[in-house]
């Protein structure tokens, strides 16, 4: 099972908190309506879901929501016990094996961030069976769908990331994962069974202020560049004026993700 390292979590979750849906977030909370709630988080990291709903819902939420943090990796699990301590309560579990074992019964609404986009077609199916099935609420956070917009534009922008967008649809874990098509298949599970779906874009805005941030994540699409075998000059041509902009200040990203909130 694929997994993040704590350094690159901590670096992208200004960027998410930033990018997160306010009328998606509203709209969840409005349908949970109490003032002490069990939340599952599913492939929860290093808690960063806890920190973006905790600030959304204002007034003490990490007091009045009692958290079940879940993840494959125990040291992130170690981190967001650390960081958040009595509101959350953690369990390492494997995901892709174990997900019917899981409580949706006993909590009152489940939420996952960054996640549905590394699951296959099959693993969505379960997941959705299993919140349908518990009659639960569900938040998807920052699901990534494909676009991407550089400035300034380089003529290498498409191939590298093509090349991103392929290497999605591997294997995470749990299958051939859908990438740029989770969100999308997931809305259209759940509507099919019945549920309403409001959705809403929250990408990810970075720029000067954000240099280390997009250092690592260019890094890692110029890495992908050469697994997938694109041209090796044009590669590093790329990433050296890349980082170069990123140096001066030049650089903004844009990369598109979707939150949805499901609702019985």
């Amino acid at each position: 099972m694929t997994g993040f390292s704590p350094e690159w979590l901590a670096l992208r979750e200004p960027v998410d908190l930033a990018a997160r849906n306010e009328a998606v977030e509203i709209t969840f909370f409005a349908a949970l309506g109490s003032d002490r709630l069990r939340i599952l988080d599913l492939a929860s990291g290093a808690g960063s879901t806890v920190s973006a709903l905790s600030r959304r819902r204002g007034r003490s939420v990490g007091c009045s929501v009692e958290w079940l943090l879940t993840d494959y990796d125990p040291a992130l699990l170690e981190v967001a016990d650390q960081r958040w301590q009595d509101s959350v309560t953690t369990r390492q579990i494997d995901l892709a094996k174990d997900l019917e074992q899981l409580p949706f019964a006993e909590v009152d609404a489940v939420t996952t961030s960054a996640f549905l986009d590394l699951v296959s077609e099959p693993f969505l199916v379960r997941l959705v069976e299993q919140v349908v099935q518990a009659k639960k609420p569900f938040l998807a956070s920052l699901t990534y769908d494909g676009r991407a917009a550089f400035a300034p534009q380089l003529a290498f922008d498409s191939a590298v990331l093509n090349a991103h967008n392929t290497h999605q649809l591997s294997d995470k874990g749990f299958g051939p994962a859908l990438g740029p098509a989770a969100a999308g298949r997931a809305i259209e599970l759940f509507q099919d069974r019945g549920y309403k779906v409001v959705q809403g874009r929250s990408d990810w805005q970075a720029d000067h202020a954000s240099a280390n941030f997009l250092r690592e994540l260019l890094g890692g699409w110029r890495t992908v560049g050469r697994q997938v075998a694109l041209d090796e000059a044009e590669l590093e041509d790329w990433w050296s004026l890349r980082q170069e902009q990123i140096g001066s200040g030049a650089l903004s990203l844009t990369v598109g993700h979707v939150d949805f909130a499901a609702l019985p």
